[in-house]
């Protein structure tokens, strides 16, 4: 009687062994005898027969991987470190799991090469301005290549540029010269600008003399409007023009 009862007990705890639960985000990949099934199993209780069956979990949640900083040298011959970001999610399980050993270390490391390889055909002043078409076509390039592993890659963000400290006293002296020439030209406009508004002026003035006369009385309204103690005699320019025959004969 006890044998029965010894392979009934052996027989519930290999099923209850066999079930195994898969949490929503997980998905599992069943071989049995060495052959892989049509279909992943889960999210929840499935049944894994030992040594049958071996599982696999695969995570689908997206995965953010860290590039590690990579030495690039530009187009220009411009020696930087640059670090980025993917993220990254498993779409097919079973070829996540056959087509490639490790699809996170493979991702990883080609994320890795092609950041050199891209990032090495552009000059510095696009990797710095234009990140956000550099960070399409890394991802476009990436994408193509884990698309076999069943791996879809969502993003690739280019984090940080480091730039070597004479690169970047050099970059600070071009961005001071071109805030000078722009001051440079604001200020040769606004003087052309005062010519042309002073020549129209005078234009005004030569046909009417009387308007000179009224420019004198406005600056003088202007200076009485301050409290000072300075007292201004205007003189006209006809009378030193009356003078100026007589000083010429004296001399």
């Amino acid at each position: 009687m006890q044998f029965p009862l010894i392979v009934a007990a052996i027989v519930l705890l290999y099923i209850f062994s066999s079930i195994k639960i898969l949490t929503e985000y997980e998905r599992g990949v069943i071989f049995r005898l060495g052959k892989l099934l049509p279909q992943p199993k889960g999210p929840g209780i499935i049944l894994v027969f030992a040594p049958i069956d071996r599982l696999v979990r695969v995570s689908l949640r997206t995965v953010v991987l860290d590039v590690p900083p990579q030495d690039v040298i530009t187009r220009d011959n411009v020696s930087v470190k640059v670090n980025a970001v993917v993220f990254f999610r498993v779409m097919d399980p079973r070829r996540a799991i056959v087509e490639v050993e490790n699809y996170h270390y493979a991702t990883s490391q080609l994320a890795q090469t092609t950041l050199r390889s891209v990032l090495g055909q552009v000059e510095l002043d696009d990797l710095l301005s234009a990140r956000e078409r550099l960070n399409q076509q890394l991802q476009q390039i990436l994408d193509q290549h884990t698309d076999p592993w069943g791996v879809k890659v969502s993003a690739v963000e280019v984090k940080h540029v480091d730039l070597p400290q004479e690169m970047q006293r050099a970059i600070a002296r071009q961005a001071e010269a071109e805030r000078e020439k722009r001051a440079k030209i604001i200020h040769a406009a606004g003087e052309l600008e005062a010519s042309e508004k002073l020549a129209g002026a005078a234009k005004v003035i030569a046909t009417e003399p009387v308007t000179i006369t009224l420019r004198y009385l406005q600056t003088l309204t202007e200076i009485a409007a301050e409290k000072n103690s300075t007292i201004i005699f205007p003189l006209p320019i006809e009378l030193l023009n009356l003078l100026k025959p007589k000083v010429e004969g004296k001399g």
